[in-house]
C-alpha cells in the first residue's frame, strides 16, 4: 500500500507540471517585443537598417514624453504635435530631461504596431522622421483609448 500522501504529492506535481508547460506556452519567444511600443521600435528599426542608418536605442525620458502626450490627447480629445495650452514637442521632451529634439510622429486610430508603421511610412514626411540617421533615441507610446500614437526621436 502506498503512503497517504503519495496521492496528494503526485497530484500536485502534475499539475505543476501542467502549469510550467502552459506558463512556457504563453511565454513570449526570446527576443520577442514585450509590447506593442517595442514591436513599433523593432519595426523603425528594420526599416532603418533597410535605408543604412543604424539601430534607435529606447529612451526612458522619451518614452516618458511619449506616453504622457498620446494619453493627453486621448484625454483632451485633440491631436496636435502642440498641447492646446501651446506646449510643442520640444518643450515636452525638454520637461522629461532629454536634451535633443530630434522629430515627433503622432497617429491616430491604428490598431496595430504594423498599421502605425505602414501608415507612417506612407507619409513622406513621418518616413523621413524614421528614415533620418541623425535620429540616435526613441520613445513610443500608444493610448488606446482611441489609439493616440506619439513615437519621439532625439538626437
Amino acid at each position: 500500500m502506498k503512503p497517504p500522501n503519495y496521492r496528494r504529492s503526485v497530484t500536485a506535481l502534475t499539475a505543476l507540471l501542467i502549469g510550467i508547460g502552459t506558463a512556457a506556452a504563453w511565454a513570449p519567444a526570446a527576443g520577442a517585443a514585450s509590447s506593442v511600443e517595442d514591436q513599433v521600435v523593432n519595426l523603425v528599426n528594420d526599416k532603418r537598417a533597410d535605408a543604412g542608418c543604424k539601430s534607435v536605442s529606447v529612451d526612458s525620458r522619451l518614452s516618458a514624453s511619449a506616453k504622457a502626450h498620446s494619453a493627453d490627447m486621448a484625454k483632451r480629445a485633440y491631436f496636435d504635435h502642440t498641447t492646446p495650452d501651446g506646449v510643442t514637442f520640444s518643450q515636452r521632451i525638454s520637461k522629461a530631461g532629454y536634451p535633443s529634439p530630434g522629430a515627433e510622429n503622432i497617429a491616430m486610430g491604428y490598431q496595430t504596431a504594423q498599421e502605425v508603421m505602414d501608415g507612417w511610412m506612407k507619409s513622406d514626411g513621418h518616413k523621413a522622421n524614421i528614415l533620418n540617421c541623425s535620429n540616435k533615441t526613441i520613445g513610443v507610446a500608444v493610448d488606446t483609448d482611441g489609439y493616440y500614437w506619439t513615437q519621439d526621436f532625439g538626437r
